[in-house]
């Protein structure tokens, strides 16, 4: 299989175009809304190129551009249940595919363990050879129902990512329990963290493992 252009570069000072992906985003208010917007311009101002994935909000669908040209695709995905989107596999391929060819893309992150199009996104990337991250939010139990099925899901989709990263500590020993994971491929980075602390972990991305 051929690897995109620029998936699997080795050069540490190059510049990240990023494809963000998430059910959850402005119009919509919220935790996660809010760190994907703020990460996002903190990107754009460190000279990396970034673009967002959602669903559609109401009326609002198609090609959007927020501050400082932030370019939002939101799909044609209709949400099922607190704004997140029912699950398809490959429903939304074409359409991603289509956008990391566009926009040219050579890092993939997904953000929320409820997010469908996060999870379908690390899969569909990875299968095409793009460098995947993901980012956990929130905490889970073990017990229920509920928890059980995002945790068995959680544990297939990260089995294949670059990176994972945690916004607190207590969310890193959290989702390495629940996804099964080597705590040295979890990176813990509280919200609200000074971006200089952690520069050398995005240098390493940008030229680190390949698929």
């Amino acid at each position: 299989m051929t690897v995109p252009s620029g998936a699997d570069e080795h050069n540490s000072n190059a510049t990240l175009r990023i494809l963000m992906v998430s059910d959850f985003l402005y119009p919509n208010a919220g935790g996660v809304e809010n760190h994907i917007y703020q990460l996002s311009q903190c990107l754009i101002s460190r000279g990396h190129k970034v673009v967002i994935l959602t669903h559609s909000y109401g009326n609002r669908s198609g090609v959007r551009y927020l501050t400082n040209g932030l370019k939002v695709y939101y799909a044609p995905r209709q949400p099922v249940y607190c704004q997140v989107t029912l699950p398809t596999i490959f429903g939304g391929f074409r359409l991603l595919r289509i956008i990391l060819i566009r926009e040219r893309i050579t890092l993939v992150h997904a953000h929320q363990a409820f997010s469908v199009m996060g999870h379908e996104a690390i899969l569909q990337a990875r299968t095409m050879g793009y460098k995947a991250v993901f980012t956990d939010h929130s905490l889970f139990g073990f017990a229920d129902v509920s928890s059980i099925l995002t945790n068995k899901v959680l544990k297939f989709s990260l089995a294949d990512v670059h990176e994972v990263i945690c916004v607190s500590h207590t969310s890193k020993e959290n989702t390495v329990l629940r996804a099964c994971l080597s705590p040295h491929h979890v990176w813990a980075i509280p919200n609200g963290k000074r971006w200089m602390h952690h520069s050398s972990s995005l240098t390493s991305l940008a030229g680190g493992r390949a698929g």
